[in-house]
């Protein structure tokens, strides 16, 4: 419960102080921090495709851990950290991210794609604990939503 409390104040002085950006500028600064996002979604992710792929034996109280951090995690607005023109598209920002142009075209449903690895998480935590073959049902769908968003928004190479 500790975790849990200590994650959702983090993530509300997260909010708090880069929140009102919304309109921020395409800098290195900002692809930093979207960058440092994601390596928060791997460090509870991981283990847990490591246990969906049979490389970390699962562990129920870890499951339920990892997942529950995931599902907080997912929760933060982060859209202040994908100001138009902050993708690879971007000459300032050659070799630092990997975010297309394409989540800014009229027709992105980059959104969608949020909204459904939102959704997978928050079934994930309601499941990791319960059970190997519960959590890896998941796991597998939360898998799939990362992977809808990273084959038409992320490009494969800096």
């Amino acid at each position: 419960m500790k975790k849990i409390v200590i994650g959702v104040l983090a993530a509300g002085m997260l909010t708090s102080v880069v929140g009102p950006s919304f309109a921020a500028e395409a800098t290195d600064k900002t692809v930093k921090q979207r960058r440092a996002y994601y390596q928060v979604v791997l460090s509870n992710a991981g283990p847990l495709f490591g246990m969906l792929k049979g490389k970390v034996a699962y562990d129920a109280a870890k499951a339920q851990t990892f997942a529950d951090n995931l599902k907080l995690t997912s929760q933060i607005n982060v859209g202040h950290l994908y100001p138009k023109g902050s993708d690879n598209a971007n000459p300032a920002l050659k070799g630092q991210t990997r975010a297309l142009p394409a989540i800014w075209a009229a027709d992105s449903d980059v959104g969608a794609k949020g909204k459904a690895f939102r959704e997978a998480v928050a079934a994930l935590a309601g499941d990791a604990g319960k059970g190997k073959d519960a959590m890896i049902a998941k796991m597998k769908l939360v898998g799939a939503a990362c992977s809808a968003c990273h084959k038409k928004y992320r490009a494969k190479d800096f």
